[in-house]
């Protein structure tokens, strides 16, 4: 293993609780499902927001403000019936993650962020236990963006793209998503607006339930309509441009309450419309059959690294999950506190996270079993096995070779142990954590004994090339078994 020198980064406490929130669920495998080419999964500036389950009035349509007419959808193709068709299957067991993307657009000249993602909803399937889950994460959050420092976390796409790395702004915003929540992101799925607009006036429109009393503005294709009042309470039935307009909302004067937490649901509302409409047994069939046709019709306006065969299959398996087994959320105001900070020059309000809150509703959406405590119950080895974690020693004594005798007893353990160095002298070893490797961390923690949090660091950093450092201190020099 190739030797190397670091030195020690200046020390910094962060709490055992930031650590569940960036480093829980590893596991976690692969997302949500709807449709047909993703275009289920329509949510340009769309997120968020939970259905009914009550009782509510009968449906009604929308009242045009001004007008006697609702606004006329743009024209879009038409579904015809087909014959019984064989639908693939999804072949993989594990959970899949998926980030549906919408960016907000504008004009850069005028000081609009054309490139910053402000609707970002992670959703998750399990194939094996057909349950699901939707997780809709504000544009403000400040987060700590790989590679760039702390920022909002809407413009991890703008910065990605900009910097012209590997994968731009999707694989940017995916990785600042992974690390922040703590789990795998699998996918992702970026819709326009105008895309959205026409997937939903294909399969007839959304229904959606409606606690408020509000007025839209809604516009398309380069085209403003009348105003639209929706009122309050009970299911409504809001064709493709009032649907944008309904997910986009978050204004005070329309009536729209919560600001981003609220149209967060108001778009998980209109997401749950469209599962409803896209599996329903009248437009599925149809919509497979057509997959490919649609698909090059509306290609212009999906923006995916998901083949058009995995988002067949995955619909297809969409049909098995039950709408009780979805669990949706959103990160709400009571788990973050706000701040201010300077973006651009200028003076930016911003969302900080509180962490422990956040894992709780983590779990709840991407477990099978509900909320967990950082640590699984389990065998330790097995559990340390299963991480894969890389570690790197580095030897802070004067006792020579002591990083070499080290490894070769943690490999007997089970660890990877794939780099070697020196570091300042220890006198208590210490261990540095990259990357969210909990059970590696704990099995480590009890072969070396440690006992003060101060020899924990806590220090997220995906550049890094191994997940776990280990600071060998004097105080190990006695303790290593021998042999070794």
């Amino acid at each position: 293993m190739p030797k190397i020198s670091f030195q020690r980064f200046p020390i910094r406490r962060i709490v055992f609780w930031g650590l569940a929130l960036v480093i829980a669920a590893g596991s976690f495998v692969f997302v949500r499902t709807f449709t047909i080419c993703w275009r289920l999964t329509s949510l340009p500036g769309i997120p968020d927001a939970s259905c009914a389950g009550e009782t509510v009035n009968p449906l009604e349509t929308p009242v045009v403000v001004g007008n006697t007419k609702t606004p006329k959808p743009t024209s879009t193709p038409e579904l015809f019936a087909s014959e019984d068709i064989q639908y693939p299957t999804w072949d993989g067991g594990s959970r899949i993650n998926i980030l549906f993307v919408g960016l907000r657009g504008g004009d850069p000249i005028e000081g609009d962020c054309p490139f910053c993602t402000d609707t970002l909803i992670l959703l998750t399937v399990d194939p094996t236990t057909k349950t699901a889950g939707m997780l809709s994460i504000p544009r403000d959050m400040w987060v700590n963006i790989p590679g760039f420092g702390y920022s909002r976390i809407n413009t991890a796409w703008t910065l990605g793209r900009g910097s012209k790395l590997p994968g731009g702004g999707p694989a940017l915003t995916m990785r600042t998503i992974s690390h922040f929540i703590g789990v795998p992101v699998d996918y992702y799925v970026q819709v326009d607006f105008d895309t959205f607009v026409d997937i939903i006036d294909l399969v007839g429109g959304v229904d959606v339930y409606n606690d408020e009393t509000i007025v839209l503005d809604p516009m398309s294709h380069g085209k403003d309509f009348p105003k639209v009042r929706i009122t309050c309470c009970g299911m409504r039935h809001l064709n493709g441009t009032t649907a944008l307009a309904f997910a986009r909302c978050r204004h005070a004067e329309q009536g729209c309450k919560d600001g981003d937490v609220g149209r967060a649901k108001r778009q998980q509302k209109v997401i749950f419309g469209i599962r409803d409409k896209v599996l329903s047994p009248e437009n599925f069939p149809k919509l497979l059959a057509q997959a490919p046709k649609l698909y090059n019709t509306f290609s212009d306006g999906i923006h995916t690294n998901m083949s058009l065969e995995d988002a067949i299959k995955l619909a297809v398996m969409a049909q098995d999950v039950p709408k009780e087994n979805i669990k949706n959320g959103v990160i709400e105001h009571n788990m973050m506190s706000f701040g201010n900070v300077i973006l651009g020059g200028q003076n930016a309000s911003i969302m900080k996270p509180l962490p422990d809150k956040i894992r709780v509703l983590r779990d709840e959406i991407f477990t099978s079993s509900g909320p967990t405590s950082p640590m699984a119950e389990g065998d330790p080895a097995a559990l340390m096995q299963a991480d894969g974690a890389r570690i790197r020693l580095l030897n802070g004594t004067n006792t020579a070779q002591l990083e070499e005798r080290t490894a070769s007893y943690l490999s007997q353990q089970g660890l990877l142990v794939t780099e070697l160095g020196n570091t300042k002298a220890q006198s208590r070893t210490t261990i540095v954590l990259y990357a969210p490797k909990l059970y590696a961390l704990r099995f480590l923690h009890s072969i070396f004994g440690i006992a003060r949090s101060s020899q924990i660091l806590i220090r997220p950093d995906p550049s890094q090339t191994v997940d776990i450092e280990v600071w060998l201190g004097n105080d190990w020099v006695s303790n290593l078994p021998s042999g070794y």
